[in-house]
């Protein structure tokens, strides 16, 4: 009996990582082996196509988690907390830098109508 039970889980773990195509063969040899008529053949295959699409789920969330909290405890970031970390940057810096304005060459002659606006702003007389 406990040989039977094994032999049984072994093939339902096996049956969880099958493509597609080895589903279906293995639904018609378990069809064969057990006599079942066309309509019990599809159920079957039907059953074991959604155990075996629910264990692929199931296996791809306990990785997705597992890989999770490996990184957590490596403490490296996640993409979506680098993302935010970037936006914070940006948002922090103003936004997108926009490239440097030319400087304005000053001429000698605009100096002096500078300096003579600044004077009369300040009330200093200026020779």
């Amino acid at each position: 009996m406990f040989e039977q039970l094994k032999k049984t889980l072994d093939k339902g773990i096996e049956y969880a990582f099958l493509t597609s195509d080895k589903i279906v063969q293995a639904a018609k040899d378990l069809a064969k082996e057990n006599n079942l008529n066309k309509e019990e053949a599809k159920k079957l295959l039907e059953y074991l196509q959604k155990k075996s699409e629910e264990a692929r789920q199931n296996m791809d969330k306990a990785m997705q988690d597992f890989l999770k909290a490996s990184l957590k405890k490596m403490d490296i970031p996640t993409k979506e907390e680098l993302k935010k970390l970037e936006d914070r940057v940006k948002k922090l810096e103003g936004g997108p830098k926009k490239a440097p304005a030319a400087k304005k060459k000053v001429t000698p002659k605009a100096k002096a109508v500078n300096k003579k606006a600044t004077s009369k702003q300040t009330g200093k007389v200026t020779k």
